[in-house]
């Protein structure tokens, strides 16, 4: 069953064709499998071998094009016409001597649009140089654009089942946080920390079940907590160790991310004094948030809150959010940070992540957030503070719920 209407499948077909046209583009070769599942409903663990979905300007079906053993999947899990799924068989799989964008460039050439401005997702991770090649060589008629981030535009603004699907990853997103942050105690092995997190995040909830996140839970603790994406080791936690906790709620592919700082009895006085920095600048860009300011107004207001405290910070402050696969939940589009002139409008996403990372400790606290009509309105409600656990285990009674 398709997670959406069929109606805003055509409607997102029909925003992804104007953009096309804007950009000179009449067939457009989307690799990425969220922009594929985005158009199409597609969605299967198949985007490890080359998979393509083919939009062509004056066609009103997609086309898609995947290995032979993923096409059953395609036929029942997109609204596209049986005939339009085309298989290539199983000796073009990982091998040195035939290349599926040989498959591709053929069917283009056969059905007639082997030479037309062509768009390609260039800078994504299921487009490798060798395809782009390979491409290249078999349609020598064709001209080639870049068309990485198109489809990503489109995908921006939300629609209602959309933020539905979002709130529904938000309460697993919570759900996820506590379990977590309950399991952190000392004596404790990150790796069972992990596990319970895991656990919370695919069972969902009573009312519907969670999926895998695009990222897996980050957990550095100790001095690793200066640096931010590290996982979890076998490590056993320790009284006074502080511990960062990122992770998603994901539903049908749809991710609500959140970070949290955990301090293992009474924390660090450097922590004690950062954290107040962290929710105070959080709060500034929250209240700055709403339609008709831009990512760029969004960084400035954190900017300006920790220049009070004598603070810069160099990475970006946080990104659109929603949609996506491995390796990544953001969606490449917009970027909360210096320059970016994006203007916010009902409906946008964002994970902000105002992390401040030192030379041995580091502290991060994030929330996701809608864009609403007058402001903007949080996905999820956890505590937006340092949060101090006892250091060793205690009655289920007694814990954070």
């Amino acid at each position: 069953m398709l997670p959406f209407d069929i109606l805003e499948y055509q409607d997102r077909l029909s925003k992804t064709k104007q953009r096309m046209a804007e950009n000179g583009i009449e067939v457009l070769l989307i690799t990425d499998p969220a922009n594929m599942n985005y158009l199409s409903g597609y969605d299967a663990w198949s985007f490890y071998v080359h998979q393509m979905l083919v939009i062509i300007i004056d066609e009103a079906q997609p086309i898609w094009i995947g290995r032979y053993q993923d096409a059953s999947g395609a036929r029942s899990m997109t609204w596209i016409y049986d005939d339009n799924v085309i298989p290539y068989p199983d000796y073009y799989v990982q091998s040195t001597t035939y290349h599926p964008m040989e498959f591709v460039a053929q069917i283009l050439t056969q059905i007639g649009h082997g030479n037309r401005y062509t768009g390609v997702e260039m800078d994504n991770y299921y487009f490798s140089a060798k395809a782009y090649e390979c491409l290249k060589q078999n349609l020598p008629n064709a001209t080639f654009k870049d068309a990485t981030s198109l489809v990503n535009r489109v995908r921006i603004i939300k629609s209602d089942q959309e933020i539905e699907y979002m709130k529904r990853a938000a309460q697993i997103a919570e759900l996820t946080m506590y379990k977590g942050i309950n399991s952190i105690r000392a004596g404790v092995r990150e790796c069972d920390t992990a596990a319970d997190i895991y656990y919370q995040m695919v069972t969902g909830t009573e009312e519907f079940g969670g999926d895998y996140p695009s990222i897996v839970p980050l957990l550095p603790s100790g001095e690793n907590t200066s640096t931010p994406h590290l996982t979890w080791t076998e490590k056993r936690f320790q009284e006074g160790d502080s511990v960062i906790v990122e992770l998603a709620g994901c539903y049908k592919r749809y991710h609500v991310p959140m970070a949290r700082t955990v301090s293992i009895g009474a924390p660090a006085e450097n922590l004690k004094q950062i954290t107040p920095i962290v929710v105070e600048g959080l709060n500034e860009v929250l209240q700055t948030a709403k339609p008709g300011v831009t990512c760029h107004d969004l960084e400035a207001a954190w900017r300006k809150s920790l220049r009070k405290h004598g603070i810069e910070k160099e990475a970006r402050l946080g990104y659109s959010v929603g949609l996506n696969y491995p390796p990544d939940w953001g969606e490449h589009t917009a970027s909360i940070r210096m320059g970016d002139t994006t203007v916010l409008q009902p409906n946008m996403t964002f994970h902000l992540i105002p992390g401040l990372w030192f030379d041995n400790y580091g502290i991060e606290i994030s929330e996701t957030f809608r864009v609403t009509d007058t402001g903007c309105e949080l996905f999820t409600n956890c505590p937006r503070d340092l949060i101090i656990n006892e250091p060793y285990n205690m009655n289920s009674s007694d814990k954070i719920s």
